[in-house]
């Protein structure tokens, strides 16, 4: 996977060329899935298909004047930075919230996107047209305004107050909850199989710490190395990772402390308690900030975790 930094013009012209073609056909399948519930917010994203495009249009022809008629091969999934779209089969069934969200999304990417291609740039014409397309981004009217006269209620979050949040929720919490997830869900099995194995708390607290700084210094590195966040606007890959990294560690250290205590059976009844008070925390935050419903996040969470305690236990008690 190539990274933005090291495209030349023509690959970036290229990549601008892909991603426009790939944004107009998902727009357009937006399009098609609402255009029996809501006709009118379907002839908005049949708008916006025809705007990318245009900008499609005129890359192409900026390409074919600057470097002949072949384009390179170059799409998003081979440039590190860029965020997975879904296809619209999974992300059925199609609600106006749910779109827009995809839709918003797409757009600060683009115009991030050509922001940074502006800096790349050399070429007089290239920057013209990118800078063009960055101003058009950015000049867009926001998408839920566009659809708010017709179906969203009366208390949406205006425009600005939405991008922040979307930004807090990439840069702060997704990061952050994956690395609660895993630092309290992974380091479960290790430390009541040492438990139930040993009886001695004082052996146990020093598995249940090693496994907890492993996992942390792990996904910390997994997550600063993923993206480098200039295209997706998930902020400084090392913040991340940190953020990351030490939600793994204090995942798994909420319930390694009992442990300290030399009483066996009192540590492990505390230590059960605070699994069950990590697992409802994530439940919530998954609620919260994810879109997923309560009792949904929970099963789905309590249900994980429950599988790999009980791995933990056999393994302790074999």
């Amino acid at each position: 996977m190539k990274r933005f930094a090291d495209l030349t013009e023509q690959e970036i012209l290229a990549l601008a060329i892909a991603a426009e073609e790939e944004d107009s056909r998902i727009y357009a399948d937006y399009a098609d899935g609402l255009k029996e519930a809501f006709p009118a917010s379907a002839k908005v994203f049949e708008e916006m298909a025809e705007e990318e495009n245009e900008h499609r249009r005129r890359l192409i022809e900026l390409h074919r004047a600057k470097f002949g008629e072949h384009i390179p091969l170059i799409r998003r999934q081979d440039v590190k930075g860029f965020i997975k779209h879904e296809p619209l089969w999974a992300v059925r069934p199609l609600g106006l919230d749910k779109v827009r969200k995809h839709a918003e999304a797409m757009e600060f990417e683009a115009r991030r996107f050509y922001e940074r291609a502006l800096e790349r740039t050399s070429d007089a014409g290239i920057r013209k047209l990118l800078g063009d397309l960055a101003a058009a981004e950015r000049a867009h009217i926001s998408l839920a305004q566009r659809l708010g006269t017709q179906h969203l209620t009366q208390d949406a979050r205006q425009a600005e107050e939405e991008t922040r949040r979307r930004m807090f929720v990439l840069q702060v919490v997704q990061p952050g909850l994956a690395g609660l997830m895993d630092g309290s869900v992974s380091t479960l099995a290790p430390l009541f199989a040492a438990a139930f194995a040993t009886h001695s708390t004082w052996e146990t607290f020093l598995v249940g710490m090693a496994a907890s700084v492993g996992a942390g210094i792990s996904m910390g590195f997994a997550e600063a190395l993923s993206d480098d966040g200039e295209l997706t606007g998930r902020g400084h890959p090392w913040l991340r990772g940190a953020i990351t990294g030490l939600m793994t560690t204090l995942g798994g250290v909420g319930h390694t402390l009992p442990y300290l205590i030399g009483d066996f059976r009192t540590a492990t009844a505390l230590a059960i308690a605070v699994v069950l008070i990590e697992l409802w925390a994530i439940a919530w935050i998954r609620a919260r900030y994810m879109d997923t419903k309560f009792l949904r996040a929970a099963f789905e969470v309590v249900v994980g975790g429950l599988i790999v305690f009980a791995a933990g236990v056999l393994i302790g008690n074999a």
